[in-house]
């Protein structure tokens, strides 16, 4: 367990320079509550003290006033964090919009599996990006915040239509060209294909976009449960079989939609 303090300004210590608008006692306050953490739930008046380099006084003070406000229980000599604290979290998340809630997500899945990871909506009958990281590895196709791509033959795509009622999905299908010589054209059996999506809750589109591209998506839910986006990973097909994103690359995708949803939910 880290024993590691969360210190205001450390007891002795010259203070470092702040501007004339700086309030010295509301950033001791916010490190009192950033003292408690998940190894340290429960603290007493010599823990808070050592933890953020307050005097036992200030530390005092400090506590029962978070006590009288709501934010801390006092129960004999131990303190703990009160749920009116997610109040200071909400705030925040509340004004939040989906590119910014998905981009330290997406990034840390382009970061950790090195390839590139997007977040589009439905539009029509097409998607369009909102968030785009870049993989370490260069891809021949060139997409950005605003591109629009056909939703039919996009593994992103294919999440958003599979969310849809079956007539407004086949409506939004419209004149299926053939992007590629893999590209599937046959209404018939893309609706049984999201159906399939909608089923296991993931998409795979092999090379039907473009010849060499492979990408994978899994939906984005808000607090509802409804799909507002979806979120893919795409890679070179030489790179390996498809089944490999399946086993290597599926799960971390389904993690990152489920904390981007989650992140969602929380700020609804």
């Amino acid at each position: 367990m880290s024993e590691d303090p969360v210190v205001a300004e450390p007891r002795g210590a010259a203070p470092q320079e702040r501007s004339t608008s700086y309030v010295q006692s509301l950033d001791r306050g916010l490190a009192v509550i950033r003292a408690f953490d998940a190894d340290h739930a429960r603290l007493t008046l010599s823990d808070v003290a050592r933890r953020t380099g307050l005097t036992r006084a200030a530390a005092r003070r400090f506590l029962h006033t978070l006590v009288e406000l709501g934010y801390v229980h006092a129960d004999g000599r131990l303190f703990a964090l009160r749920p009116r604290v997610l109040e200071l979290g909400y705030a925040y998340l509340s004004s939040l919009t989906l590119p910014e809630i998905s981009t330290l997500h997406v990034q840390q899945l382009a970061e950790t599996l090195g390839e590139s990871v997007s977040v589009s909506v439905l539009d029509g009958r097409e998607i369009v990006y909102v968030v785009r990281v870049a993989g370490r590895r260069i891809m021949s196709v060139d997409l950005g915040v605003g591109t629009r791509l056909p939703a039919y033959a996009t593994s992103m795509g294919r999440v958003l239509l599979a969310a849809l009622p079956g007539d407004e999905a086949a409506a939004r299908l419209g004149d299926l060209e053939a992007l590629t010589r893999y590209t599937v054209t046959d209404p018939a059996a893309l609706l049984a294909e999201l159906a399939k999506v909608r089923e296991q809750g993931w998409a795979l589109v092999d090379e039907e976009l473009e010849e060499g591209l492979r990408s994978i998506a899994a939906p984005i839910r808000d607090g509802s449960g409804a799909v507002v986006a979806a979120v893919n990973l795409s890679t070179a097909a030489r790179r390996g079989p498809a089944a490999a994103l399946l086993s290597d690359v599926l799960p971390h995708l389904l993690q990152t939609a489920q904390a981007i949803s989650d992140d969602l939910a929380t700020r609804r």
